[in-house]
């Protein structure tokens, strides 16, 4: 045997499931992998027996379905080397399967030296293998028929993979046919894979006498295999950071904020649509630029070309800002990933990439774009937005409100807890003319200021006027012009 398999931890040979197992699966002993057809069973032991090869451990894959050359094929399809595998392929098209056999599998010491039994352990002691997947192991059932005899033989094909101190990988078809409860008691661990219409997960049902992270993570099936998206844990992700001041370079918005926003807090900047929202986020990040800070936008909402013209329209350089590597913009298209795909896109910006300021452009979007229920995807921004903050990373949210004049509402869906500041844009009807504002309702970190000042988009970028000290009802939607003493209307 090689010095790995007495390691603290195998590696399953697939990073996040690595992750999730603390590390990966403990040695030497017996894990069962459960899943319906096509929910990538077999594709999970394939890259644990090629990390083992990749270690220079020795493996044995005992393929009880598909024949040796289609498991071949197939894995080659995913960009996976068996050449260096052994099989001991018991396959019902293989000869190890014709009428005159045993299937007295297990119980070596009880049939002929030509049986499966021997060829099995024959195999087993003659390659002494590190690693062993067996695919599927409920097939035996149907090879055997006798329950009480399966589990003899399986139990004591378990003791044999022990005694050879082999880490083993088998399998088990779901099937309402083919219950498997009795397996998974004799297995140190289970580990279930699911394929529905809402996408791909897996979750480590038991890990006898080790830690793991519970509950369901995402998983996506690619060209070179599975990849594996732990849930996000912002417990477990924390660094230092100084909660500076971060201005948006536009005086008027600096005042009403009392300076800018500080780092590593969360922003919501509401309004209808078309009020400057986004345009609002670009500018603390092109000040950010200035500073040579990088900041990420996650758009659900615009495309790119729209983004790009009209910033650069009104004096906000992306195309620059892109170019020197200040701005990434990345547009997620709907329906294609998890929330924990998501979080973990997120999650490489920041730690791979050293973003200091994050922009999800926008909730709905968010809500609307991800796979998942509504409520659990508002739980899974709620949990992506501690751990920025525990990364001192600045958050902004951009929330439309359905109103575009009217009473005031400052988020759609009851965000508003998640947030330590909320910046609100409104239009206002003037003397028949649609005009902006701008004003703060919450700011957990330093005061603000508490009126309404008139904002605009120009060319030459953000304007923010003086406050709007002689208009009322603003909030409810019906402005009017008081004078100086505020208690009559200006004609």
């Amino acid at each position: 045997m090689t010095d790995s398999a007495s390691a603290d931890r195998v590696s399953t040979g697939i990073d996040g499931l690595d992750r999730i197992l603390h590390g990966g699966l403990v040695p030497r002993r017996g894990y069962m992998i459960r899943g319906e057809p096509g929910a990538g069973k077999t594709t999970l032991g394939l890259h644990f027996l090629t990390e083992g090869i990749e270690n220079g451990e020795s493996t044995l894959y005992v393929n009880l379905e598909e024949d040796e050359d289609d498991i071949t094929r197939n894995a080659e399809s995913l960009g996976f080397d068996l050449s260096e595998v052994e099989f001991l392929d018991l396959s019902p098209t293989a000869e190890v399967f014709s009428e005159d056999q045993s299937y007295d599998v297990f119980e070596a010491d009880e049939v002929e030296d030509d049986s499966v039994t021997a060829e099995i352990r024959d195999r087993v002691v003659n390659v002494d293998p590190d690693r062993v997947l067996v695919d599927p192991v409920t097939q035996l059932r149907y090879l055997i028929g006798d329950d009480q005899e399966f589990r003899k033989q399986v139990t004591g094909f378990m003791q044999l993979l022990k005694e050879q101190d082999a880490t083993v990988l088998f399998t088990s078809q779901i099937s309402s046919m083919t219950p498997d409860d009795d397996l998974q008691f004799i297995s140190h661990g289970v580990i279930n894979l699911q394929h529905t219409s809402s996408g791909r997960t897996i979750e480590v049902a038991k890990i006898r006498g080790s830690d793991m992270d519970g509950g369901r993570h995402a998983v996506r099936m690619t060209d070179e295999g599975l990849v594996v998206y732990p849930k996000l844990k912002p417990s477990a992700h924390r660094r230092e950071f100084d909660p500076d001041q971060l201005p948006s370079g536009v005086p008027g918005i600096d005042q009403v904020l009392n300076g800018g926003l500080e780092r590593g807090t969360i922003t919501i900047i509401s309004g209808p649509t078309g009020v400057g929202k986004t345009t609002l986020g670009a500018q603390f990040m092109k000040e950010a630029a200035g500073r040579g800070e990088r900041s990420v936008i996650f758009e659900f909402e615009e495309s790119l070309a729209t983004f790009t013209g009209r910033c650069n329209a009104i004096n906000i350089p992306v195309t620059e800002m892109f170019d020197r590597g200040t701005l990434q913009f990345e547009e997620i298209e709907a329906m294609s990933m998890s929330s924990d795909e998501f979080a973990n896109m997120v999650r490489e910006e920041v730690e791979d990439r050293d973003a200091r300021i994050v922009m999800i452009d926008g909730t709905a979007g968010y809500r609307l774009s991800l796979r998942g229920d509504n409520d659990e995807l508002v739980k899974e921004l709620h949990t992506l937005c501690r751990y920025l903050k525990n990364m001192g990373v600045t958050v902004i949210l951009v929330e439309e409100v359905t109103n575009i004049t009217g009473e005031f509402k400052a988020t759609e869906r009851n965000l508003s807890y998640i947030a330590d500041n909320i910046v609100f844009l409104r239009y206002l009807e003037v003397h028949g003319e649609l005009r902006k504002a701008i004003g703060v309702l919450k700011k957990r970190m330093s005061g603000f200021e508490r009126t309404l000042r008139a904002f605009d988009i120009t060319e030459h970028g953000i304007t923010v006027g003086d406050p709007l000290t002689n208009l009322r009802g603003i909030l409810q939607g019906s402005p009017e012009f008081v004078d100086d003493a505020g208690d009559k209307p200006m004609e």
